[in-house]
């Protein structure tokens, strides 16, 4: 049986230019700790209000407390979805 011909094709190397501009790097290393910063901030207004017995973070809001507190969780996962 006779052998089958080989084929070379070159390798395909995109040119420089349009690679040095795919290249693009993002920075975002302050996503992680504001997220995290939000969440314990949430946490902690949360903890405090049961705790005090509600005479505390903000006395005038009184149960609004509780919605404050979960904004700032409710804050942390709005800049979660900017870490990539």
């Amino acid at each position: 049986m006779p052998k089958s011909r080989i084929r070379k094709k070159a390798d395909y190397t995109p040119p420089p230019a349009k690679q040095a501009a795919a290249i693009k790097l993002n920075n975002r290393t302050w996503v992680a700790p504001v997220m995290l910063a939000m969440f314990v901030i949430g946490l902690a207004w949360i903890v405090v209000f049961y705790v005090t017995d509600g005479s505390l973070p903000i006395d005038s809001l009184d149960n609004w407390n509780i919605v404050v507190g979960f904004g700032f969780i409710a804050a942390g996962f709005g800049v979660s979805t900017q870490w990539k």
